[in-house]
């Protein structure tokens, strides 16, 4: 009897990691594989304990956790190759403001920052023409990523009450999304307005401002790696 139990349990885990593999190992692709693996050995001890058993779960988890890896560097290129540009893993480049564009995967999920500045005229959340080209090009590209979730997340100054910004912030975040399920994407999304809870820099000039009105959309594998993005 145990010894058709433990293949059953192997599986039965090794299925669960495949799905949620990004909580335990989600970084670039050679972590993935490096943390998949560790998860899938340990699975291989629960179901048995045994050395073949470990080999067996370690084999599993890290071809999950190249899986995942895989499939963020592989979004993040396909994005950024869409829109131009390059992934741009710098923190520092966040502050650049000659950086209107930036495509980042920190190992756990990818982010795209559009600059206020080429998205929205001042004080609307209405997308110019060129802004809605360059979202569309990234629905393009998550056509072919159905199982990411969505996140767009609108960000503003700290001019003006927090509820003007806060309703600014969703709209802005509403029209980036609106536009994205334009493109027939079917992923599963969410919609957050931040008004000027997380500045990048201090609000206390012209030049500060303007890096602090963006709109981020973030990229998931799945939920257990959901940043907080107002924080």
């Amino acid at each position: 009897m145990m010894k058709m139990w433990k293949p059953l349990v192997i599986s039965a885990l090794a299925a669960a990691m495949i799905g949620g593999c990004a909580s335990t190992g989600t970084s670039y692709t050679t972590d993935g594989i490096v943390g998949g693996a560790a998860t899938g050995a340990a699975i291989g001890g629960l179901a048995g304990g045994t050395g073949r058993d470990a080999a067996i779960g370690a084999a599993i988890g890290a071809a999950a956790g190249g899986l995942i890896g895989y499939s963020l560097d592989q979004q993040a290129a396909d994005i950024a190759r869409s829109l131009g540009t390059g992934v741009n893993n710098d923190p520092l480049a966040y502050l650049d403001p000659e950086q209107d564009l930036i495509v980042s995967n920190n190992g756990q999920y990818v982010k795209i920052m559009f600059r206020d500045r080429m998205m929205f005229p001042t004080g609307s959340s209405r997308l110019t023409r060129s802004a809605s080209y360059k979202v569309g090009k990234v629905g393009e590209i998550l056509r072919q990523y159905p199982q990411t979730i969505v996140e767009v997340a609108g960000y503003t100054d700290k001019r003006g009450s927090y509820d003007y910004n806060m309703r600014l912030s969703e709209e802005r975040a509403k029209s980036v999304a609106d536009r994205l399920y334009a493109t027939g994407i079917q992923n599963h999304s969410y919609v957050t307005g931040c008004s000027y809870s997380k500045p990048l820099v201090p609000n206390t000039s012209e030049k500060n401002m303007a890096l602090n009105r963006r709109v981020e959309v973030y990229l998931y594998p799945n939920n257990d790696v959901r940043a907080n993005v107002c924080r």
